[in-house]
Order: C-alpha cells, then sequence, then structure tokens
C-alpha cells in the first residue's frame, strides 16, 4: 500500500497536503469545542479500556456475547483514535494539514474500523437469535472456534472494503484545491476536491456501502424477527422480560449506530450535504464509541457483579 501511494503522488497529484478545516471556522466556539471533545475522547478511551479490562478479567464475562462486545470496545477505541487526535489539534492550530499519504491512511483506518463494527454488530444480532430461539444448543452453535470465525470474517470483511475504498481513491488525481470541508479525511469531502472524474468512485462507494448496510440490516431484521415471534410464543413473564433485557442494549448500540451512518451518507454527495453529513458524523464517531460502554454496561446485570466484585477485591 506504501509503494502504491508513493507511486500516486509521484504521477498524479500535485497535491502534496491537505488542510482540514475542522467542525466550525467560527474562532468563538474553538476552546469549547476542544474542552467538549477532549473530554469526549477521554471517557471513549477509559470506557471502553474498562469494559475491555472487565472482560480480560472475569471469568463470569467469559462467553460469546461478552467476547463480541470486547471487540465492539476494541474496535471503537482504536476507531476513535484514527482521527479524534488530529480534530483536537483543528481546534488549536491556525493550520490543521494532513499529508497526503497520512490521509490516505486515516481514510483506510476510519473505514476498516467503521465496516468491522457493523459486521461485528451484525455477529451480535446473530448471537442474541441464538441464545433466545435456541437455548439448548447455544454452546454447540456459539462455540468458541465459531465466535473466532465470526470476528475473523467481520474485521476480514472490514479490511476488503476499506482496502476499496482507500484503493479507488489512490488513483485520484487532486490539482488545485487542497482544503477538506471536514474534521477528517472522509470519502466525501476529498471526492469534491477531485479534479478527475469520480464517477467510478461514487458508483463503487453507493455498491460497498450498499452491500453493508443490506447485508447486515437484513441478517439483524431476520434475527430480531425470529427472537420477537420466539418471545410472543413464551408463556412466562420471566422469559419476556430476560430476552428484552440481552436485547435491549445491542437493539440501542444498532438504532445509534445506523441511524447517524444513514444521516451522513446516503445522500448526493453536493457542497452543501458534506457540510451536513460533517454534523451528522459527530454522533457516529464521537457519541457511539462513547455512550456503547455505558450501554453495555449500565444496563447490564453481569457487569454490574464484576464491577461489584473487582471492587470488592480492591477494597479488601
Amino acid at each position: 500500500m506504501p509503494h502504491m501511494m508513493q507511486m500516486t503522488m509521484k504521477n498524479d497529484s500535485a497535491v502534496s497536503e491537505f488542510i482540514l478545516m475542522g467542525l466550525t471556522d467560527q474562532p468563538e466556539l474553538q476552546l469549547p469545542l476542544f474542552v467538549l471533545f477532549l473530554v469526549n475522547y477521554t471517557v471513549t478511551v477509559m470506557g471502553n479500556l474498562s469494559l475491555m479490562n472487565l472482560i480480560c478479567l472475569n471469568s463470569n464475562l467469559q462467553t460469546p456475547m461478552y467476547f463480541f462486545i470486547f471487540n465492539l470496545s476494541f474496535i471503537d477505541f482504536c476507531y476513535s483514535l484514527v482521527f479524534t487526535p488530529k480534530m483536537l489539534m483543528s481546534f488549536v492550530l491556525e493550520k490543521n494539514t494532513i499529508s497526503f499519504r497520512g490521509c490516505m491512511t486515516q481514510l483506510f483506518f476510519f473505514l476498516f474500523f467503521v465496516n468491522s463494527e457493523s459486521y461485528v454488530l451484525t455477529a451480535m444480532a446473530y448471537d442474541r437469535y441464538v441464545a433466545i430461539c435456541q437455548p439448548l444448543q447455544y454452546t454447540t452453535v456459539m462455540s468458541p472456534k465459531i465466535c473466532g470465525l465470526l470476528m475473523f470474517g467481520s474485521y476480514l470483511m472490514g479490511f476488503a472494503g476499506a482496502m476499496v475504498h482507500t484503493g479507488f481513491m489512490i488513483r485520484l488525481s487532486f490539482c488545485d484545491s487542497n482544503i477538506i470541508n471536514h474534521y477528517m479525511c472522509d470519502i466525501f469531502p476529498l471526492l469534491q476536491l477531485s479534479c478527475s472524474s469520480t464517477y467510478v468512485n461514487e458508483l463503487v462507494s453507493s455498491a460497498v456501502v450498499g452491500t453493508i448496510i443490506i447485508l447486515s440490516s437484513l441478517i439483524i431484521l431476520v434475527s430480531y424477527g425470529m427472537i420477537l415471534f420466539n418471545i410472543l410464543h413464551m408463556s412466562s413473564g420471566k422469559g419476556w422480560s430476560k430476552a428484552l433485557g440481552t436485547c435491549g442494549s445491542h437493539i440501542v448500540t444498532v438504532s445509534l449506530f445506523y441511524g447517524s451512518g444513514l444521516l451522513a451518507y446516503v445522500k448526493p454527495s453536493s457542497a452543501e450535504t458534506v457540510g451536513q453529513g460533517k454534523f451528522f458524523s459527530v454522533f457516529y464517531t464521537f457519541l457511539v464509541p462513547m455512550l456503547n460502554p455505558l450501554i453495555y454496561s449500565l444496563r447490564n446485570k453481569d457487569v454490574k457483579l464484576a464491577v461489584k466484585k473487582i471492587w470488592k477485591r480492591l477494597a479488601s
């Protein structure tokens, strides 16, 4: 990949670096926003690291569901590292620049983690389906080997999607304008700057993003359809509440992730909508990684118990 980038930089692009405009150009907002996003970043990092440590240290949490939650936290942790430090700099620096190679690297890792997260959320929906609809076969169906394969598949598909997007972005020429109307290197703001035809890129973006959304949504909807069907046929209220309890956190996470992602991406890439997309993308780039560990710990008896155990251990 670096060799390919070097060649492209020599061949096509007159632009060797980009200027990131950041979230806003209003000077009076820079300091309050810097503090706000710094707090957000601290909470995101601490929340996800704490949840990952809790899952590793607690034998009660060595189940398929928590294996997936661990991976979700790992992705959110890495994901926020990709663009938050650079964004925080845009509030402090007069001119926040990023090299062509740095920009393509940021784009690649951003897409890799976003794609992987959508597949991990899909695997979690399947896990909940098996837990509620086939409880007796659960340990066999969701064996460590299967869970490992599901995660490997999620990361592999995430990697493939990111490679396709980044590969097509590298072949574009960037001639005169180098100001990105965003706080990070994202697909649509970059396409806006290219002086070569972006038709193929837009086609590829639509195809890849469409495939991910349709595939993931379909599996998630079918899983929850089966779960709902199963819940309706449960006679005991205890079964009802247990089933809803195990799915509630996941439903909230999926709604936040896909809802904010759709607002930011499913629209034409004109200058005005890129600006709107920038503000909508704040939700899934900053809010979702921060809220995920809170959603999974506050709504969860097992996590609360694990926290109490660790407190007791520390206290004694």
